[in-house]
């Protein structure tokens, strides 16, 4: 399911990009592209490049360079990454709300506080504790992305941010006291959306 919703993700982002597609531009953008997408055979592919099957029947998607004018460039183990940790933290909020937790993953990629990876600050751990509930509960291993989660890791990649800079989120009817207490006493709230807060230092 991931690795379809990593093809819908793609197309979305060029599909943003270029403000519609017709025949005449599917050739340019499959040379500005660069990326191997492998493809359940069963699957539709929504991914233009050249198709070709390998040995074990799956269909992979080559094509040549991603997309330049993209504010971020992230390889395909890290925007798996980033998709699996806004679908387990963000499945049931709204698009602007899974909007919202991936502009806190980013954001914390532009900052020197945070680890310079999206895979680094999702598996940040401090004193033992992880960052991110879903990676030591393991929902973050179970989720099934979604094309909502899809289009909205889409729009944060292409510079999209409503968080008003925002490096922390909680959703407080879940989380645990003390941890609140920690962001109550050391952040400053900016705003509530959906069942989750978002705080800077």
């Amino acid at each position: 399911m991931y690795k379809r919703a990593l093809t819908v993700l793609l197309t979305a982002h060029l599909l943003f990009l270029a403000g519609f597609l017709c025949l005449g531009q599917m050739e340019e953008i499959q040379r500005n592209l660069q990326i191997k997408v492998p493809v359940a055979a069963d699957s539709e592919s929504r991914m233009i490049g050249i198709a070709s099957r390998t040995s074990s029947g799956q269909r992979v998607v080559d094509c040549n360079e991603l997309q330049r004018n993209s504010r971020y460039h992230l390889d395909m183990a890290e925007l798996e990454v980033l998709l699996k940790i806004v679908e387990a933290e963000a499945g049931c909020e709204d698009e602007e709300g899974k909007l919202l937790v991936a502009n806190v993953i980013l954001n914390r990629l532009n900052s020197d506080k945070f680890p310079d990876s999206v895979s680094e600050i999702v598996f940040q751990q401090e004193n033992g504790i992880t960052q991110f509930s879903p990676v030591s509960d393991g929902s973050y291993d179970r989720v099934q992305i979604s094309e909502e989660t899809v289009r909205a890791v889409g729009r944060a990649l292409d510079g999209e941010d409503i968080s008003e800079g925002a490096l922390y989120f909680a959703a407080r009817d879940y989380a645990d006291s003390k941890r609140m207490r920690w962001f109550d006493e050391k952040l400053t709230l900016l705003f509530r959306h959906g069942g989750h807060e978002f705080f800077k230092e």
